[in-house]
């Protein structure tokens, strides 16, 4: 479960503080996902930063499966980060030097994810590749796949810990859109089968329009939109 509770963010300016998140909560569970629409400087990006502890709330609890991250010290945090949850960005972020397969398996270096060990990371590897469609390139370079097949590396990637929560920024922004469709269908039909949380910012109505629970940033707040009859298209 994922429990936020009264997040707020400012940020210090030489006219004051500048505040961004006020007082946001909200409680998800394994299999809920969500979609968080707003422009530019709204703050959905900074929540999502939060929710991933890699950004500190001013105040406020953050509490994924129990534990509040932001309470661990730095080595601590890295290491719930690398278990519970997983990123995927608009950048897909994926290392140019190493193979796809290469990529999908860094989360891993870290520590294996069960007793089996590398054995087991690498067979889990391999099977999430096939079923994002790529299979067949595993020993390709970033650089000669196309955007689309690239993020879905990166989800491949962000799934290969099993995280609790799966935290997406704007995964289809620099996609075409026939590449947006295959990633966003892509991303609800393995959190569905997987069981995280899922929370994606977008400015995409289309991409929102997918998912059952929307929200908007509005006012540093989070304003749930009504999609009666939407989800799920």
């Amino acid at each position: 479960m994922l429990s936020i509770s009264e997040i707020t963010k400012s940020y210090p300016t030489p006219r004051g503080d500048l505040r961004i998140l006020a007082g946001i909560s909200l409680t998800l569970n394994r299999g809920d996902a969500v979609a968080i629409m707003g422009p530019s400087g709204s703050g959905k990006s900074t929540l999502l930063y939060i929710l991933g502890a890699l950004e500190a709330p001013t105040s406020g609890q953050v509490t994924l499966d129990g534990t509040d991250p932001h309470a661990l010290n730095e080595s601590a945090q890295a290491a719930f980060r690398n278990t519970h949850i997983g990123f995927v960005f608009q950048d897909h972020s994926l290392l140019p030097q190493c193979s796809v397969l290469e990529n999908v398996l860094a989360p891993t270096l870290v520590a294996p994810a069960d007793k089996g060990g590398a054995s087991s990371d690498l067979t889990r590897a391999r099977e999430l590749l096939t079923r994002v469609g790529l299979g067949d390139r595993l020993d390709h370079r970033p650089g000669e796949l196309s955007g689309g097949e690239q993020q879905r590396a990166a989800v491949a990637r962000a799934l290969i810990r099993s995280p609790s929560l799966l935290l997406c920024d704007e995964p289809t922004g620099n996609l075409d859109r026939g590449s947006a469709d295959s990633v966003a269908k892509l991303l609800l039909g393995l959190h569905s089968a997987a069981k995280t949380i899922l929370v994606v910012v977008t400015h995409s109505q289309q991409l929102a329009e997918r998912f059952p629970v929307q929200y908007e940033m509005d006012g540093g707040q989070l304003r749930r939109v009504d999609v009666a009859g939407s989800g799920g298209r």
